[in-house]
Order: structure tokens, then C-alpha cells, then sequence
């Protein structure tokens, strides 16, 4: 069964690349296009979506509040963010209102397959370089982010030593199979540590475990991953 896939973009022309793009896959098929989040939200009450790629920056509704109306609903599809990085300054927000990923506009083709392809089968998408690099910009504007200390979270007293050391790794962006190699453990079981952490800390995906590590302070924007006890 095809992977259906909902572009929403207000600029026409980076709709129809994407499109092109999506339609030489045998496994994809564009169902739905919307110029701005108003009109996503009502094709998506008639239309089934796997997967919505979503700009920030649109006219009458924004990625960002589009995103968080989306992911509030029951059986919502995944969304990934498109965005330009150096003048989006709201991804961040987009990725604590329930994205499981973002990509930047100019990634290669074969990536933002990959990414569709991964949300689609319930991962995120958190690409080590450019995840760090958006945390380390926008963590100052966090609860507590950016100058030392964090918003306390009770949960994290819940995590083994081990799950936490799982967090710190999810939260440099590294994927299943780098943490099991960096750990010395079998993949299954880094796959079973992260279902308990996202299970203990009532968390949707690998995406806002990220945002929470930025948010407590058990990473820090600029400065070196560490546990915090």
C-alpha cells in the first residue's frame, strides 16, 4: 500500500518539485496539496494522509499552529516540517506541537524519501547535524534553556541509568544502531529502552524526547551532553 503523502506549501512551484519527486516512487503517491494551513486543515476532514510535509511560513495559518491542530486530533498523520533553517525560527515550536521531524527545503531527494519513509513506519526524523544545530539556536528561548539549569521533570527520577544514558544519545541524534554500537548492546534491546522512556516519560516520539533533553537541561545548547542528576 502506498505511502500517501499531503504537500503544503504556499509556493506553487516547490509543491510541483516535490510532487515529481514523490511520483517516481512506487511506494508514494501525492493525495493532497494545500496553499496554507487553513486549507490543509480542511482537506485533511475528507482526505486519508499518511504523511503531511509542511512549510512554516504560509499565509491565514502558520506550519506551527497547523501542526499542533493536526497532531491534537485521534489517528492524526505524521507531519515533517519543511523549512529554510537560518529564517524559520519557528521549527522548534513546530517540533514540540507534535512534528515527528523536519527537513530543510534544499535536502536531496533521496533523504527526504528516507525521512518520509521513517515517519510513516513510526520513527522520527532527527538528523544529528542539523537537529543539534536548531536546538543550539532556539534553546535559549526554552523554559530555563540556554543559561543553566532547566524545568524540572519528576519523570526523569523513573529512568534507569541505562535509559538515561539512551536519552543523552536520542538526544545527540543518533539512530537505534549507533546507540547499540556506543553502548555495546544488541539493537532490540536499545528499541526496548527507548519504547520504556518514551512510555515513562509520556512522550510521542524520539522528536520530543530531543526537546525535553534541551528543556530539563540534560543536554545543553552549545555545551557538552551530560547526565543531570
Amino acid at each position: 500500500m502506498s505511502i500517501r503523502v499531503m504537500l503544503v506549501d504556499d509556493q506553487v512551484l516547490l509543491r510541483t518539485g516535490f510532487r515529481m519527486v514523490l511520483a517516481a516512487q512506487p511506494d508514494m503517491e501525492v493525495v493532497a496539496e494545500a496553499g496554507d494551513g487553513v486549507e490543509a486543515l480542511q482537506v485533511l476532514r475528507s482526505t486519508e494522509v499518511d504523511v503531511v510535509l509542511m512549510d512554516v511560513r504560509m499565509p491565514k495559518l502558520d506550519g506551527v499552529e497547523a501542526t499542533r491542530r493536526i497532531c491534537e486530533r485521534d489517528g492524526a498523520p505524521k507531519v515533517i516540517i519543511l523549512t529554510t533553517f537560518d529564517l524559520d525560527e519557528y521549527a522548534f515550536s513546530a517540533l514540540k506541537a507534535g512534528a515527528g521531524g523536519f527537513m530543510l527545503k534544499d535536502v536531496p531527494p533521496g533523504e527526504l524519501l528516507a525521512a518520509i519513509r521513517a515517519v510513516h513506519s513510526g520513527d522520527a526524523v532527527v538528523a544529528p547535524s542539523t537537529t543539534r544545530r536548531l536546538l543550539d539556536r532556539f534553546a535559549p528561548m526554552l523554559p530555563g534553556g540556554g543559561a543553566g539549569g532547566g524545568r524540572a521533570r519528576p519523570e526523569l527520577d523513573r529512568l534507569t541509568d541505562r535509559e538515561r544514558e539512551v536519552v543523552l544519545l536520542v538526544a545527540q541524534g543518533l539512530s537505534n544502531g549507533e546507540i547499540a554500537a556506543r553502548l555495546v548492546l544488541s539493537e532490540a534491546t536499545v528499541k526496548t529502552h527507548v519504547g520504556r522512556i518514551l512510555t515513562k516519560l509520556e512522550l510521542r516520539d524520539r522528536v520530543q524526547v530531543v526537546v525535553m533533553a534541551y528543556e530539563t537541561g540534560l543536554v545543553r545548547a552549545g555545551g557538552p551532553t551530560g547526565p543531570a542528576r
